[in-house]
């Protein structure tokens, strides 16, 4: 239903009713042609939003990267850990709030939706060695560096006499 039927034809009504009609992935809306950017979307911000929220640390061991992020709540089942692009490290998952039909919430003070983190490993870290553990709502992700280059032995030259 449109603000118009109601007198409600104010700038904020207008881009409230707009961003209404975003659907996920489409950054323009209805009547934008030719794919017009018309800011993020709904998707973006989300993601954004979440990754902002979600507190981690990264350690630096002799032999591996450690990625130690909070995630409340969630089982191992709930929890994505991936690598794109070959070098950036994926750790997502998302927390829904318990539905009983006979119980209502008084107050809802903790944090509910996506929790995500990007991180951009290393040249030296191996994407194919990466382990996850979650403990305690703490998930610690493990990616094992890659052993130092050998160094190069100098090339001995024989020098002839002529």
């Amino acid at each position: 239903m449109e603000g118009r039927m109601f007198g409600l034809e104010t700038p904020l009504m207008t881009a409230l009713q707009h961003l209404l009609d975003i659907p996920d992935g489409e950054a323009g809306g209805p009547g934008h042609a030719g794919g017009e950017k018309q800011g993020p979307t709904r998707a973006y911000v989300r993601d954004a939003r979440a990754m902002a929220a979600t507190p981690a640390d990264v350690k630096e061991l002799p032999g591996a990267y450690l990625f130690v992020v909070d995630m409340p709540g969630l089982g191992s089942g709930d929890i994505k850990v991936q690598v794109e692009d070959e070098r950036v490290l994926v750790i997502s998952g998302e927390r829904r709030r318990e539905e009983k039909e006979d119980a209502r919430y008084l107050r809802m003070e903790r944090r509910m939706g996506k929790l995500m983190r990007k991180f951009v490993v290393p040249d030296n870290a191996d994407t194919e060695k990466i382990s996850a553990v979650c403990r305690d709502g703490v998930l610690t992700v493990t990616v094992d560096k890659l052993p130092p280059p050998e160094p190069k032995k100098p090339k001995t030259i024989q020098v002839q006499v002529a």
